[in-house]
């Protein structure tokens, strides 16, 4: 187990208290392709709604996608993407305290995400796809979330291969910190996820659960997600080899269990589509890692 550094993130009107408890960050996912909900929640009204339940359960943050980032997954146009998104945020900043991220590569949807009332932005190609991504951090001076992945959602599962895949996620995100400040954003508000499931084998996404504490000499916050994702599946095969499905209660169960792993090892946030089971499930977690 190991003991997380605590951090105090403000900016604007809103505060994250870090390392004391592991935050949960709700995932509402506004596609018609998602490997997690199957589109439940690709209308406005339903993924408003769910947004609102999840702040009610206990998320202390709320990530909005309008583009899936499954393995093998296409990009979407952009002005469908902000149809996706926008009206969604534009209501829940308005109906739920906690701070809204913005889960896209586009620069100019992080641009009117933020204007619509999102506070953070989610960029899984920590700020590589669009250049022009780090100057909207910039001049808004929200936190960011800076993501390992190999290569694009489209690539990145076709025979993912490191030396050491700790240390390959370690050096990458070095590199994307050290460019992100020279390039004008707060080292301060930066977070880093190891990227477990973008261009990871099975054994690498367990390798980097069991070694998330090396992430540690960053000093800066670690998030990770690792909820329903296909290595969950593969550990629970059942007869005739097949995955359950993502939807299925044991799929659930076996996320609980990565949740306990990262936030033993050191994550400060948790990236989830249960809200309500993984905020019983650190209560005692964090109890324990506090006694």
């Amino acid at each position: 187990m190991t003991a997380r550094k605590r951090y105090n993130l403000q900016w604007g009107p809103h505060r994250l208290e870090l390392g004391k408890r592991t935050l949960v960050m709700g995932v509402v996912n506004i596609t018609p392709d998602s490997f997690s909900d199957g589109g439940l929640f690709f209308s406005s009204a339903a993924a408003i709604a769910q947004g609102e339940k999840l702040a009610r359960q206990g998320a202390d943050i709320i990530d909005i996608g309008g583009e899936s980032t499954r393995p093998f997954s296409d990009g979407v146009p952009l002005e469908e993407e902000l149809g996706r998104v926008i009206p969604v945020i534009e209501t829940l900043a308005r109906s739920i305290p906690v701070p809204i991220s913005i889960d896209t590569t586009k620069s100019e949807v992080a641009r009117r995400a933020l204007k619509a009332g999102a506070a953070i932005i989610n960029d899984i190609s920590s700020l590589r796809h669009d250049p022009e991504m780090v100057r909207v951090a910039a001049e808004c001076a929200v936190p960011v979330i800076l993501m390992h992945m190999l290569g694009s959602p489209k690539t990145m599962q076709v025979s993912p291969s490191y030396d050491d895949v700790v240390s390959h996620c370690g050096d990458f995100l070095q590199q994307c910190v050290e460019d992100a400040v020279a390039k004008g954003l707060d080292r301060s508000k930066l977070i880093i996820d190891p990227g477990i499931g973008f261009g990871k084998t099975f054994e690498h996404n367990l390798t980097l659960l069991r070694r998330l504490s090396e992430f540690q000499h960053f000093d800066l916050p670690i998030l990770v997600g690792t909820s329903r994702k296909a290595f969950i599946r593969d550990l629970l095969k059942t007869g005739g080899d097949r995955a359950p499905d993502p939807q299925d209660p044991v799929v659930e169960t076996g996320s609980q269990a990565t949740v306990v792993a990262a936030a033993m090892n050191g994550a400060h946030i948790v990236r989830v589509h249960d809200v309500a089971n993984t905020s019983v499930t650190l209560k005692i977690i964090d109890a324990i890692i506090n006694a």
